[in-house]
């Protein structure tokens, strides 16, 4: 081949490449992608919701280094489904019934699908005003629909921000809280400062502590018990402040739950807040897990003494049908965030923002840029609305229901709290009464055979020193009849056990 040939050629496989940006391609290609996706849901039964891979399975399928030429879409796709989905676990089965649900759904999709297309890094108002201000709005709408107090809505001098995920919110509050307290007391008191927890309480806030520079002995994760379904008890938390006060220590933080990841349980917010209030300490609740069911009416007891806390934190992109990561943050005082978290070097500065006329999200969180994650939850509450919202969330209740009512009919297992939304924490009992070791071994045993089957995944916690095991509903494609499947291979795998054992 001459040069003038290998030019031509080498011109005709540009004229054929994918272009960096192409409206046509996009449209061609976007379909393919579209229809690739669609059919990962039609047949997401198929596959093993628990990836069965081993560990490093991936680096003996994958070339050691990047392609130089072009490949096809095709032989993209082809490669995600027999390298890539082997390693996956599904989130979005409806046998998944691991940790919490991670909810995706059409409209979640299509809000990820144009925030990707419109692609804006929204730090500032300036750098894309209507991001800003859509965030402000569906977060103020989500915000009613939780009934929160007028404080933590834009029009009450609070306000919400969507953050990546709790962990993010709670660190970001931290911060606050810890700046608000050294204003006082001078820097040098970092060393007193002493943020309180339940020992159910995410471990986010162990992490946020090590970030904010708490330090490790400061930080207090308070015993709780099956006689208050393992929330936190307001006559613990006092007694815990009286001491820490009495040793010159300065009490500025405490987290409290809405729905803890271990069993679901409720701290008594009111009596809470009360104790927090009368000790000038910051009150956040993380409600991650279980806000999405407080739009509920039902449910907005669960809330109740929120009017007394500084900040509240729900996860859309775990029960609300909105696509990761999608976590939402109210503040009471948005300028003790702003005042902890703003940076404003010249080239980001501008008049809008110099006149304080605007909202700037860039000081309410970690990192500077941010996507356009409000598109998601603007579709979401757009196109189902909140009553279907309320439907979906209550549906799920009832199948965690129906798989409460299929334990309590089997005398080999019990359950070992209440159920609370759509939680299920239950074991199967040890043969020999009151010999908590074996029945623990046992669960463990049960926990990697039901799982090994590919057929659903559930995860554990440990509970009073119980090896337990947790069911959470959550999925949107879950039904009945997956609820009772999942129920009759955990049946059959005790009953396999129980040979063993005889």
């Amino acid at each position: 081949m001459d040069a003038d040939q290998l030019e031509e050629c080498t011109t005709n496989n540009m004229e054929g490449a994918l272009k960096p940006m192409d409206s046509e391609q996009l449209r061609e290609y976007g379909h393919k992608m579209v229809d690739f996706i669609a059919d990962y849901y039609k047949n997401i039964e198929s596959f093993p919701v628990l990836s069965q891979v081993q560990p490093g399975y991936l680096r003996e399928l994958l070339p050691d280094v990047a392609p130089s030429h072009p490949e096809s879409l095709q032989s993209v796709l082809d490669d995600v489904k027999d390298k890539i989905f082997p390693g996956v676990t599904h989130w979005q089965s409806p046998s998944y019934f691991a940790y919490f649900p991670s909810n995706s759904s059409v409209a979640g999709f299509l809000g990820e699908m144009l925030s990707a297309g419109v692609n804006i890094v929204g730090f500032s108002w300036i750098a894309s005003p209507a991001a800003t201000e859509l965030e402000t709005i569906v977060l103020d709408w989500l915000g009613k629909a939780l009934q929160l107090p007028n404080q933590f809505l834009s029009t009450g001098g609070g306000g919400g921000v969507i953050q990546g995920t709790a962990s993010e919110a709670v660190l970001v509050v931290l911060i606050a809280a810890r700046d608000k307290v050294l204003k006082s007391f001078g820097k040098d008191a970092i060393g007193r400062l002493v943020a309180y927890s339940s020992d159910q309480t995410h471990s986010s806030l162990l992490k946020a502590c090590k970030i904010a520079g708490i330090y490790e002995e400061n930080c207090r994760v308070l015993e709780t018990n099956s006689l208050t379904d393992y929330s936190l008890s307001p006559q613990t938390l006092s007694d815990a402040i009286s001491r820490d006060i009495a040793s010159g220590l300065i009490p500025f933080f405490l987290c409290a739950t809405v729905g803890t990841t271990s069993s679901a349980s409720v701290d008594p917010l009111r009596e809470l807040a009360m104790v927090a209030k009368a000790n000038q300490i910051w009150l956040h609740v993380d409600a991650a897990y279980a806000g999405s069911a407080c739009i509920c009416p039902e449910f907005s007891h669960c809330l109740h003494g929120i009017e007394e806390a500084d900040s509240f934190n729900m996860n859309a992109h775990k029960w609300f049908l909105t696509n990761f990561d999608c976590s939402a943050l109210w503040v009471k005082d948005k300028g003790a965030l702003i005042q902890s978290l703003s940076t404003n070097p010249e080239y980001l500065k501008n008049k809008a923002s110099q006149e304080n006329t605007v909202v700037d999200y860039k000081d309410w969180q970690i990192p500077l840029g941010r996507r356009f994650r409000s598109l998601k939850l603007f579709m979401v509450l757009r196109l189902y609305g909140l009553e279907n919202l309320r439907k979906y969330i209550r549906n799920h209740i009832e199948l965690a229901n129906i798989f409460e009512n299929l334990v309590k009919q089997d005398p080999r297992f019990e359950l070992v709290v209440p159920r609370k939304f759509s939680l299920v924490c239950f074991r199967l009992r040890s043969p020999v009464d009151g010999d908590d070791h074996l029945a623990n071994k046992l669960n463990r045993s049960l926990l990697d055979a039901v799982n090994s089957t590919g057929t659903l995944f559930i995860s554990h916690t440990v509970l009073s020193n119980k090896f337990v095991l947790r069911f959470a509903v959550g999925a949107p494609l879950t039904e009945e009849r997956h609820v009772v499947a999942a129920w009759e291979t955990i049946q059959g795998k005790a009953s396999e056990l129980s040979k063993l054992l005889s």
